[in-house]
């Protein structure tokens, strides 16, 4: 999700709620302690050098049980972090503290923020030795009269 969406999502919130990929809550007295910009330049097993550009929100729940961020709230702290760090419509991450920090995207079910599952993969499976995975076929649904299929009842293979 880009952060313009955020934003337009906001506009009609009642509440902000961010909901983990298990189907639980973010707790409601999280705060966001940081929005940034993240640059990563790199190069991919396949030696292709890219760069990716990401803003990341970061969430994080004290001991303040009482604080609870309102959408005109998280709307002023985009606001103030788009002016003070020049931020572009960028997909947005999320990081949160679980076992170690998480990263989620991010997406929007009409109520809810939702945290979705990050995964990694490889960028180059072409060039570095990833076998490209077969298809799957079942012999019953190849065609007796072609000539892949010679091993029918009748077909002569044996």
């Amino acid at each position: 999700m880009k952060l313009s969406e955020i934003k337009q999502h906001l506009q009609t919130a009642n509440s902000v709620n961010f909901k983990l990929p298990n189907g639980n809550f973010v707790p409601e007295h999280f705060h966001v302690t940081e929005i940034g910009v993240i640059d990563k330049h790199f190069i991919d097993c396949g030696g292709t050098v890219r760069k990716e550009r990401i803003i990341n929100f970061q969430l994080w729940e004290a001991n303040d049980f009482e604080h609870r961020l309102k959408p005109q709230k998280l709307k002023n702290i985009i606001n103030l972090s788009e002016k003070t760090l020049g931020i572009e419509d960028l997909e947005v991450e999320v990081e949160y503290q679980g076992v170690t920090i998480e990263k989620y995207g991010l997406g929007y079910d009409g109520e809810n923020f939702l945290l979705t599952s990050k995964q990694t993969d490889c960028l180059a499976p072409d060039k570095c030795g990833i076998p490209i995975e077969k298809q799957k076929l079942k012999l019953a649904d190849l065609n007796p009269n072609s000539k892949q299929s010679c091993c029918t009842p009748g077909g002569n293979c044996c």
